[in-house]
């Protein structure tokens, strides 16, 4: 239920977004920054996917095995697309996305329950220091070891296997990445933050599908704070 239940809060955020002028305006703004950098790594993942391939499995001369390789290089294209979103993902973070994330959480809560719960003696600086320490331990760390175990799976007789689970995990967390601004501006401890998150799994893992699917997923990463922040405030206690 939780799986499903992902998925429809990630398309009512979407829908929010689209639908509401200033979300509407700051998801934009990510999505033109995700879209920029994620054309710019995509086309170097393109022109390379054949030496990229090559140093790990060097092309057969002709034959199924020649079929085989060429398969194989659009597949591993693919997946290096995905990666390729996540890393533009984590490059908008650095540039600005911290805060449009955190910008579009609250907008979202008043917008809903007319109200935002959080400290108010935040200044501008401090709040910044704080975003940067909330993001380490919620989504970088996770995902760079997602990647990481990724990248050792097509080492492995279980590579595709491990591919998609490291998929999911990724996806999971950059979920998390999102349902976590509520509780994080609330000042929740990282004990309490990371227990939602693991009572919340199925949800989580919903919630990123969308993630996984190449050029789709900018559209819903721009907005997924939306749909993060309602499942938050219409599911808390």
């Amino acid at each position: 239920m939780g799986f499903f239940k992902g998925i429809q809060y990630a398309v009512r955020g979407l829908a929010m977004g689209l639908t509401t002028p200033l979300l509407l305006l700051l998801g934009m703004a990510r999505f033109v920054v995700l879209l920029v950098i994620t054309i710019a790594l995509t086309g170097l993942v393109f022109y390379y996917q054949d030496a990229i391939l090559a140093f790990v499995w060097e092309a057969p001369d002709q034959g199924f095995m020649l079929f085989l390789w060429e398969l194989v290089s659009w597949l591993l294209s693919i997946l290096l697309a995905l990666v390729s979103v996540i890393v533009s993902y984590f490059f908008s973070q650095v540039i600005f996305g911290l805060f449009v994330m955190d910008y579009m959480s609250r907008v979202t809560e008043r917008i809903r329950t007319g109200r935002e719960d959080s400290p108010d003696d935040q200044g501008m600086i401090r709040l910044f220091f704080y975003l940067i320490r909330q993001e380490i331990p919620r989504a970088l760390i996770p995902v760079a070891l997602s990647l990481l175990i990724m990248a050792a799976g097509f080492l492995t007789p279980f590579g595709p296997l491990i591919a998609v689970l490291s998929s999911l995990t990724a996806a999971a967390f950059l979920a998390w990445d999102n349902t976590d601004l509520v509780y994080a501006r609330r000042m929740f401890s990282f004990q309490q933050r990371i227990g939602f998150f693991k009572k919340n799994l199925l949800f989580h893992i919903g919630f990123g599908l969308f993630f996984l699917i190449p050029w789709v997923n900018i559209l819903f990463f721009s907005f997924a704070p939306v749909g993060a922040t309602l499942y938050c405030i219409e599911n808390e206690g």
